[in-house]
């Protein structure tokens, strides 16, 4: 156990836990510390234009509030890229959760608040095209990103910010070996507030959806953090982040709040400025019924529908976008719609240049155009689309054009995975109190649900739900409260779902929502969308009081099966009615791109086949390796084994044996009375390894955590079956994500 330093002169120690654990929250995704500020947690990319301008006002007066003239710069870098302001919220309110936690001074907490905040504001001097662009930077363009930073300086040190904020910003990007490319601060010499917001700015980014990717797990968050930890992150203080993890949530929200949302009177600003009248923002005109309509029906369209400006940004992208693209409108909207977005094709099936954009030359003409073009599907594969393009004119401007409506329909022949899911939800039996899915049927759709998205390696996630205290709904109020409540609560989860998704009543007050083609972050923050505005409506028959509900959240990973999968989401929900209630935790890796295909397992450790028919040895025998300290490891173990319902027939120091069953891909009852039971043997082992990097410096003990795995079937007679190989590689599979671990090489290897 060791202690993570504030500065000398004006902080304490700060305990540092044993890394990040299953019992933490959603985390500083900020789905629990951004509860008040409506464009985080609104829409992610679905509200109406009058929703985003209240959510932009209550930001300004969140940031003014609390931190004064840095509002008017945060203002400013809204104005031109809104979400890397929101980004910078939640990395400011993160670091402001990490503050409270390390029990950090008011005056260096108050200047890693500032400097967080405007760790981007450079950025205003970043040209659109760079900003808005779809995939990664080419080398010029990253270098254009590296001088926003000292763009950050010179624009705060002409407001007069702080020499303490000034530095941290500047500083923010420097890899602590010191081999950033553009900053050559190293170790002790980047600031300390530097080095925190370095890592929950990665943290955020990681699990956030790009146009490139998609957010990342928080869990494989957590362990890129440990990888990275002693290159790019200060190690000391990576272990303190993830500690973060494991504290009591509900203290740091309550703090974080108090210190953001509470008076600001008597609060020190971290610098002087001049004081002006606040200018109340331009409210939004009423919104019409129609209006309402016309958002409902253009949100639920089919086809995709994608609204862009005259530079052809982004302003609109509806769920029928999301579906055919993989793309989310969180990562969408901002950036411009050009052909390399979204691997644009001519029917000749040629890629299209961005200087040929269609939608650039229907703008620059002003007539309509109707093009059958392939672009780049969810999952990876090309799909043929007829994309109509409308240009907008201005009103009392003709000849004008302030933007386009572009909207592309799905022609090819193979039904999507979500048209199957609605076939099989349109036949399905419903509650009769709820009207969504019965016990029964979920149990149905569930194992269809994991197989087909295995089929077709898309990601889906199951969110598991429960209203809160609802024995003393039925004490209070009677039964008939308690009905009513659980049947607004099911028809707040159908109003707040997608067409695809399955929301099924599983018991009582219980209820689950399978998610298709959904990952984990996505579906953590759909459940706390759900959460927020289920604990923000009056009932009446409660006299006027609100409910809430806790969420359990996981997607589905490698070697799953539909039970695992379902008892990983109820541990989850466990966990989050064990830390306080209305919270939502996710658990679980996820699918990762870099794990091996399903067809290449060729990589996968040693495999000892022996004699098929007789042979004793081992199937697998093989040693994988892990960045996460070793007390993280198990903690992971214990959830493989929890999930898999897997008996421990002995135990010792560091070695476990396990017995599990393993089923058929499939599901059919032929292949279930074929499960085949395994005995696995685990020897955990951490060895800490004596590094010091090119530059000399983050030298130290590293911790990597090895696990030497061995599987063969329990029974010998169990070797003739057919694929019995194949499903103990699926049992390691599953193992290794859950302790997010790959297979040891002779490079990963300590060398003494």
């Amino acid at each position: 156990m060791s202690s993570t330093a504030l500065p000398i002169d004006n902080a304490p120690a700060a305990s540092v836990g044993q890394g990040a654990s299953e019992h933490s929250p959603a985390g500083p995704d900020i789905g629990s510390l951004l509860r008040s500020v409506d464009a985080a947690a609104v829409s992610h990319g679905k509200s109406s234009p009058e929703q985003r301008a209240a959510g932009a006002a209550e930001q300004h007066r969140l940031v003014e509030g609390r931190l004064g003239m840095a509002s008017s710069l945060f203002t400013a870098l809204r104005c031109k890229h809104p979400s890397t302001a929101d980004h910078s919220l939640r990395v400011a309110i993160s670091c402001s959760a990490w503050a409270a936690a390390l029990e950090m001074p008011d005056k260096l907490r108050t200047h890693l608040e500032a400097a967080a905040l405007l760790h981007d504001v450079g950025k205003i001097g970043v040209p659109d095209i760079v900003l808005n662009k779809p995939g990664r930077l080419t080398d010029i363009e990253l270098e254009i990103i590296d001088s926003s930073r000292e763009a950050s300086r010179h624009i705060l040190w002409a407001a007069g910010a702080p020499d303490e904020i000034v530095e941290g910003v500047a500083a923010a990007s420097a890899w602590f070996d010191g081999t950033h490319r553009s900053v050559s601060l190293k170790g002790d010499q980047t600031p300390f507030v530097a080095r925190m917001i370095a890592i929950v700015d990665a943290f955020d980014s990681m699990t956030t959806d790009q146009v490139y990717r998609p957010a990342r797990s928080r869990e494989r968050a957590i362990a890129t953090l440990y990888e990275q930890a002693g290159t790019q992150f200060d190690p000391d203080l990576v272990q303190s982040f993830c500690d973060l993890f494991t504290q009591d949530q509900s203290q740091l929200e309550a703090d974080v709040s108090a210190r953001w949302l509470g008076s600001v009177s008597g609060i020190r600003m971290p610098w002087k400025h001049t004081h002006r009248e606040s200018v109340t923002p331009t409210e939004a005109a009423p919104v019409g019924e129609g209006d309402l309509f016309t958002a409902k029906l253009i949100d639920n369209m089919h086809d995709a529908v994608v609204f862009i400006d005259s530079q052809r940004v982004i302003t609109q992208w509806n769920t029928g976008a999301e579906k055919l693209t993989g793309v989310g409108a969180s990562a969408a909207l901002g950036k411009a719609l050009t052909p390399s977005l979204l691997d644009m094709a001519s029917s000749s099936g040629n890629l299209i240049d961005d200087i040929a954009c269609p939608i650039k030359k229907a703008l620059s003409d002003g007539l309509q155009a109707l093009e059958r073009i392939s672009v780049m599907g969810r999952n990876g594969q090309s799909v043929t689309v007829d994309m109509h393009i409308i240009p907008v004119s201005s009103t009392g401007r003709p000849g004008h054009f302030v933007g386009a409506a572009v909207m592309m329909h799905d022609v090819s022949s193979e039904a999507s995975l979500e048209e199957r899911c609605q076939a099989l939800h349109a036949e399905m039996t419903k509650d009769p109190m709820t009207q969504v899915a019965n016990r029964g049927e979920f149990d149905r759709m569930l194992a269809a649900f994991v197989e087909a998205h295995l089929d077709t390696d898309l990601r889906c996630s199951l969110i598991m739900a429960d209203i809160d205290h609802f024995k003393s709904i039925n004490d209070t109020f009677g039964h008939q409260a308690g009905d009513e409540a659980i049947m607004t609560f099911a028809n707040l989860m159908k109003s707040m779902c997608r067409a695809g998704d399955l929301v099924a009543r599983y018991g009582g007050e219980e209820f689950a929502i399978l998610c298709a083609d959904c990952n984990n972050a996505t579906a953590a923050k759909r459940a706390d969308a759900i959460r927020k505005k289920l604990s923000e409506t009056p009932h009446s028959y409660l006299g006027g009081k609100q409910i809430t509900a806790s969420f359990g959240v996981t997607e589905l990973q490698p070697g799953d099966t539909p039970e695992t999968l379902l008892r990983r989401s109820d541990r989850a929900l466990l966990q989050a009615k064990d830390q306080g209630r209305n919270q939502v935790v996710q658990l679980g890796d996820g699918m990762q791109t870099d794990n091996a295909s399903k067809a290449g397992w060729g990589g996968i450790g040693k495999w000892f086949l022996g004699s098929i028919t007789g042979g004793s040895g081992a199937l697998i025998e093989t040693r994988l390796v892990t960045n996460v300290p070793i007390e993280l490891a198990v903690d992971k173990l214990r959830g493989f084994i929890a999930d898999r319902d897997a008996e421990i027939v002995k135990t010792s120091e560091n070695y476990i044996r396990l017995i599990t069953e393993e089923a058929a891909a499939g599901g059919n009852r032929r292949d279930a009375d074929q499960a085949i039971s395994f005995v696995v043997e685990i020897e955990l082992t951490q060895t800490h390894i004596e590094r010091v990097n090119n530059s000399g410096l983050a030298a130290g003990k590293y911790v990597h955590t090895y696990a030497n795995v061995k599987i063969q079937p329990r029974r010998d007679r169990d070797r003739s079956k057919a694929k019995v190989v194949d499903r103990a590689r699926k049992l390691l599979s599953s193992l290794q994500a859950y302790l997010m671990a790959k297979e040891a090489t002779v490079e990963s290897e300590p060398t003494t």
